[in-house]
């Protein structure tokens, strides 16, 4: 597929292994950038074994539109390599334990010398500088010391989890972030940076008021299940044949809400009739819609509010994103076509942009070092020989 993507002009180094760095990766890809993955040879990228069920398919998604080289950062060789190639790169990605790619010989000051205008993404557990930056981090532990997991799950159970790796994803995307606002300011100032991006900050930092409200108010946010405390209504009601969730939290929309119901009095209820009484009386006013949701079928529920545009929707899983028409007409899941899986979907790449599309030009590389001929020898310019002499030093 043809390149139209923003970041078509910047090539990318991706160092980095399991999910932070190359989610980062795949964001910049998606985008137009040149995506060269360094994986360890024979081993490869753990992500190539990683996924649910019977076949393991994450690797698809996270290595797309990138490049496979393989190298052995741990020796001088392969070290070079990574100089050889950060020399005609502009962003460099690796989120391994901070001091790695010091003690490695690729520190910032050392790639900076080489090449002053890279940028490089540093993501880690704790970020890269304070008493805990040496510490491994995962991104669960972030995602506990940012703040999500103490508020996730039911209250009278132990603090619980997303079905994903929300701190992994969240501390890449600013790690992507950060790489676009520093190819921003290297504009104007002609040099490259380093963009810090700790696990436990991205999770912070949607954290929304959280610290504020117990330094000011001493209010601590606790587990509440499906629902926000005092946001009401807001939640998934059980129907004859499902679930289905309603968000209709504000007062124009409750009334539409009550009219849907048939009981268009609740509006005026001075127990429901604006926010705070709503979410003073949200067990009950939870209790008394789903009396009627549960008279109903999903589909019943899901006409009757959009007929009265009250914000709802069904609860998702993949089998209802391949059915729903509304992904299909905006292709928010597209087809690839893999030697090796057959055709299949998977997301498209987001956001959309009207002028610089952003896509998924080429599939994961099925193989470690897949393009090392390519990347070696048509891009740092290395011989046959050279590349040979290389593969019998266990460089690549």
């Amino acid at each position: 597929m043809e390149n139209n993507g923003s970041l078509k002009d910047i090539r990318v180094i991706e160092m980095g292994q399991l999910i932070a760095g190359p989610f980062c990766g795949q964001l910049l890809g998606d985008m137009g950038a040149e995506v060269i993955k360094l994986e360890p040879p024979e081993k490869g990228d753990p992500m190539r074994a990683w996924g649910h069920g019977d076949e393991k398919l994450w690797w698809e998604i996270v290595a797309r539109n990138k490049k496979s080289v393989s190298v052995n950062l741990r020796i001088p060789q392969g070290q070079d390599i990574v100089k050889k190639l950060v020399a005609q790169a502009d962003i460099l990605i690796e989120n391994f334990r901070p001091g790695t790619i010091e003690k490695w010989g690729l520190g910032p000051d050392v790639l900076h010398t080489i090449n002053p205008r890279l940028i490089i993404v540093r993501v880690s557990g704790y970020g890269q500088t304070g008493p805990y930056a040496p510490r491994a981090g995962f991104g669960g532990i972030g995602e506990a010391m940012g703040g999500w997991r103490a508020i996730v799950g039911e209250p009278d159970r132990p603090a619980s989890r997303m079905g994903v790796s929300i701190g992994d994803s969240l501390a890449a995307t600013y790690g992507c972030l950060g790489a676009l606002a520093a190819l921003h300011a290297r504009e104007r100032t002609g040099r490259g940076q380093v963009v810090d991006s700790a696990l436990y900050e991205a999770v912070l930092q949607v954290m929304e008021s959280l610290v504020p409200e117990y330094m000011v108010a001493g209010h601590v946010r606790k587990r509440t299940g499906s629902i926000l405390e005092g946001i009401a209504p807001s939640n998934v009601y059980r129907c004859k044949d499902g679930e289905y969730l309603i968000g209709a939290n504000q007062d124009g929309v409750f009334a539409r809400l009550c009219e849907a119901m048939g009981r268009p009095e609740l509006a005026t209820d001075p127990r429901y009739a604006d926010h705070r009484a709503r979410g003073e009386n949200q067990k009950e006013l939870d209790a008394l819609i789903e009396v009627w949701t549960k008279t109903l079928t999903v589909a019943e529920v899901e006409a009757l509010m959009i007929k009265y545009a009250v914000p709802a929707g069904k609860i998702y899983g993949a089998a209802e994103m391949l059915e729903d028409p509304h992904f299909a007409a905006r292709g928010s899941l597209v087809d690839v076509d893999s030697p090796h899986w057959g055709r299949f979907k998977m997301q498209n790449a987001f956001p959309f942009l009207s002028e610089t599309p952003s896509a998924i030009r080429s599939l994961a590389p099925a193989t470690i070092g897949e393009h090392n001929d390519e990347v070696l020898g048509n891009i740092l310019g290395l011989s046959g020989a050279e590349r040979a002499a290389l593969k019998a030093a266990h460089a690549i």
